[in-house]
């Protein structure tokens, strides 16, 4: 590239990757923030927290990538045309198509980086993650229970020890099961221990308070008694991987002994394709910026701000993507749009630019923003 082409990528670059991080960071808290509840209630150590963070953040990367782009191009052009870059650019006779090739390497690179985490470093994370989770629940006696404090380890179900012994003995034990709306139970027991399998609680010299749904209460005192948990850890502890959690091999050819493929077909057909078609996203955005904002401009026409504008093109083509891509676990007649809509835009986009157009403000919308406009400004 020319000196000038790598100036304007290198500050497509630093303004894409200033709009990403504020956006990725309250993206990304907002998601850990999401989470703390399996820490706190499972009195997990603060190291497992930060470790289930760093698997979620690459969640998120593909998300913001392709408006970051959309930023970084119009945004910069923007600038430049400020600056009145552009007249000079204009007056050394560049044609504008020579601005398009920095905005095609930059985009080009993001669609590469999209399309690397996205089928490549995700679903490893979230199988991770799944993993870290599924542990956590399976290991009842480690996850859940806490000295003198009290739990709740499922709905309607809580429980308290007030002290640990050695191996896996308790001392003091509290269950409060409330699951049954037709019988309350609260189980005390001086000690107990729950199996190698965790699956079961025995509980010792106790006894067992039922109340019925008419106030009767009865008292049953016990010498020994198992509480079973295998339906808690199964259901809190299994893990199933779902499509978003495949890998892109597996999409294109699914195990059709696999229960979750065999009971949503529909789900990872539609994974599938959105996989292939998302990461194109960084370059339909960055040539619809570049049609907004890559020309110069006086101040006296009237328009929205390019970041703006772009903006609001990219959020409503990802929102026709998101649905288009969702229609197909119902319908397969869906999969054709999705692949269409990107490369019709990207052959539009680029035969608009070699013929020296751009997108502009429809007529109707002149008068409004005209009068939006502060007094003094656009007369010069």
């Amino acid at each position: 590239m020319t000196l000038i082409e790598r100036y304007i990528a290198l500050r497509v670059v630093k303004m894409a990757i200033a709009s990403i991080l504020p956006v990725l960071a309250v993206i990304w808290i907002v998601q850990v923030l999401a989470r703390v509840n399996l820490v706190t209630d499972s009195g997990q150590s603060i190291s497992s927290f930060f470790q289930l963070a760093g698997l979620i953040l690459p969640t998120i990367i593909p998300m913001v990538i392709p408006f970051g782009v959309v930023i970084g191009v119009a945004q910069t052009f923007s600038a430049m045309n400020a600056d009145s870059e552009f007249a000079v650019i204009d007056a050394a006779g560049m044609p504008r198509r020579r601005l398009l090739r920095p905005v095609l390497v930059v985009a080009l690179g993001a669609c590469a980086l999209s399309f690397a985490v996205d089928n490549l470093v995700e679903p490893v994370v979230r199988v991770q993650a799944r993993k870290m989770i599924a542990a956590v629940y399976a290991d009842l006696l480690s996850s859940v229970i806490e000295e003198k404090t009290f739990r709740k380890i499922d709905d309607g179900l809580y429980l308290q020890i007030s002290k640990r012994l050695h191996g896996r003995t308790l001392a003091g034990i509290f269950v409060a099961d409330y699951r049954d709306p037709d019988s309350e139970l609260v189980y005390y027991a001086k000690e107990g221990a729950i199996d190698e399998t965790g699956t079961t609680l025995v509980m010792h010299d106790g006894e067992v308070d039922r109340r019925s749904p008419n106030g009767d209460i009865s008292v049953v005192r016990f010498d020994s008694y198992a509480f079973d948990l295998s339906q808690l850890t199964k259901s809190r502890g299994g893990m199933t991987l779902r499509a978003i959690d495949r890998d892109l091999p597996f999409l294109f050819h699914p195990d059709p002994n696999d229960r979750d493929y065999a009971a949503n077909k529909g789900d990872y057909t539609a994974e599938f394709h959105r996989r292939l078609t998302e990461w194109s996203f960084p370059l339909v955005y960055g040539l619809i910026a570049f049609l907004i904002a890559g020309r110069a401009r006086t101040q006296r026409e009237i328009r929205l701000h390019p970041v703006i504008s772009a903006l609001a093109i990219a959020f409503v083509l990802r929102w026709v993507s998101y649905y288009i891509s969702n229609q197909i676990a119902e319908s397969s007649a869906y999969i054709l749009p999705l692949y269409i809509m990107p490369l019709a835009i990207v052959v539009v986009s680029i035969i608009m630019i070699l013929s020296a157009r751009s997108l502009t403000l429809p007529n109707w919308l002149a008068p409004g923003l005209s009068r939006l406009r502060p007094a003094g400004r656009g007369r010069r």
